[in-house]
């Protein structure tokens, strides 16, 4: 039985954007590194057989480095079958040094644990699972002006965001949302006042963003380190819940 040739290639972001837009269809999730391609971090790759696209892959890095993570690779249904030769054949092509994938990627997600070797699994992805109620703890949410932000307390871990909680005149927690992530995706971001921690702010707070991200038409999304818990809390008391991790490796 004749074997279809495989070819891949490097291409032009055009080639590869219907492909792309099934591929987000699909995994039907956030996916936190789609920004990437259109700030030109990401290197990609058409993916033939017998001169018919089967589909396509990507590598990339941040600004400045190199595009030697693998993190993307999507085929079409008609294509699936070739998976795994198509698959190695985009690694000889492309020659990552890494892997990267969200668990929630049905696509590239199991190739981790074929390809790479000591993989982490540093992140947690959350989706935003039910609404919540809870009463607002002695603060109030308002939009931040430009002398607010300049003011905000040091952030170490987030940017000073959009919104705030005022205490008495005083911010203690400061938040926001990206989306500039697939849409209809926003990536809710916020940080609390060490002084002021472990009094609701952060859950509260986190209530209030996703509201927000709801009212634009847009739907809730986060994440967070695997090592902090605070912020694991927060989240799940908030209605996120964990629907991924983001599994990185050495190939």
């Amino acid at each position: 039985m004749h074997a279809p040739e495989i070819t891949v290639a490097p291409a032009p972001l055009d080639a590869i954007l219907p492909f792309r837009e099934a591929y987000r269809r699909e995994v039907a999730c956030q996916i936190i590194k789609d920004a990437w391609h259109r700030r030109g971090f990401t290197t990609p790759w058409l993916l033939q057989l017998d001169g018919a696209v089967a589909g396509y892959g990507a590598t990339g890095g941040g600004p400045g480095e190199p595009h030697d993570t693998l993190m993307e690779f999507y085929l079409v249904p008609e294509a699936r079958g070739e998976g795994r030769r198509l698959f190695e054949a985009l690694l000889a092509a492309s020659h990552p040094a890494w892997i990267e994938a969200q668990t929630n990627d049905p696509f590239l997600h199991l190739r981790v644990y074929d390809a790479g070797r000591e993989w982490t699994a540093p992140t947690i992805l959350f989706a935003d699972q039910h609404t919540t109620h809870h009463p607002a703890p002695g603060v109030t949410l308002r939009r931040l002006t430009e002398a607010d932000r300049a003011g905000a307390f040091p952030h170490t871990t987030e940017p000073v965001g959009e919104w705030g909680l005022d205490r008495e005149g005083r911010i203690v927690a400061t938040g926001g949302l990206f989306y500039h992530y697939n849409p209809p995706y926003g990536d809710l971001y916020m940080e609390v006042d060490p002084a002021f921690r472990g009094r609701g702010y952060a859950t509260w707070l986190l209530q209030e963003l996703k509201r927000i991200c709801r009212e634009g038409d847009h739907v809730p999304a986060a994440r967070c380190d695997a090592g902090n818990a605070a912020s694991r809390r927060a989240l799940e008391r908030a209605g996120m819940w964990p629907c991924g991790r983001v599994l990185r490796s050495r190939i």
